[in-house]
């Protein structure tokens, strides 16, 4: 997939809260270490994953589901299978209505799925990973306030 910076930095300097579907509590894992860097830059990271309600993580409760989330999201960040983008991209336009963005991280493409977010009105991005952009965009040390220049 092709993006241009410009639409990737829109993106990420818009965006405040990021449901995380996929998140994991190991430290090591990838969907862990990126929302860890994403909520020290200042993003509200809302964790959602069915095996770990009851625990929190950087503040918040975990959801099993997009269902769950009773506060505005602007972005919900995908660390799942290709197979279970549909139904997570389906929850997210039924339960999520101020969402501007669907985000698929490295090796997550749903092309269907896609199509379906983009035709209601969504911000799509596919196999690009948001630390890496927002490292490579605004800056490894910059919180989101300050390369907002707020």
């Amino acid at each position: 997939m092709s993006y241009s910076d410009t639409f990737l930095k829109d993106i990420l300097t818009r965006t405040r809260v990021i449901a995380v579907v996929g998140i994991s509590t190991n430290p090591v894992r990838p969907s862990h270490y990126v929302s860890r860097f994403l909520h020290q830059r200042g993003y509200r990271i809302i964790p959602v994953n069915p095996a770990h309600v009851g625990q929190t993580l950087f503040g918040e409760e975990f959801r099993a589901g997009l269902s769950e989330i009773d506060v505005p999201v602007d972005m919900v960040d995908i660390f799942r299978r290709h197979d279970a983008v549909p139904s997570v991209v389906g929850a997210a336009m039924s339960h999520l209505p101020h969402l501007r963005t669907i985000w698929m991280q490295l090796g997550v493409q749903h092309a269907e799925a896609a199509a379906k977010a983009e035709a209601k009105g969504l911000d799509v991005v596919q196999d690009r990973c948001t630390k890496i952009e927002y490292e490579r965009l605004l800056g490894a040390g910059v919180p989101l306030a300050e390369a907002i220049g707020g």
